[in-house]
């Protein structure tokens, strides 16, 4: 299954989570934090979303940091990925 998002929306796959600390600690599922570093699957085509035009500045491929709350999350066959706001992007990786 492949999604299109709508407007300003980006659907994003996070990256996996460590499942230990630099240190050697290993993290049970409570002491895990929500990663916020995850890959662009998919960019909506922008346009006019609550009155402002909207451009968007990401593309599939791109490593991107994001809000830690921010998205909602859908099971798909290839596994779970979020859609957020491009608002909800904090920066894009650069290598």
């Amino acid at each position: 299954m492949t999604l299109k998002p709508l407007f300003d929306k980006v659907v994003i796959k996070q990256e996996e989570q460590r499942e230990t600390t630099a240190s050697g600690i290993i993290l049970t599922g409570n002491a895990k934090e929500k990663p916020v570093m995850a890959t662009v699957i998919a960019v909506g085509p922008g346009g006019i979303v609550d009155g402002k035009e909207v451009k968007m500045e990401v593309k599939i491929g791109d490593k991107i940091l994001y809000s830690k709350y921010a998205g909602t999350e859908f099971k798909l066959d290839d596994g779970p990925v979020t859609i957020i706001r491009q608002s909800d992007i904090l920066a894009i990786v650069v290598d």
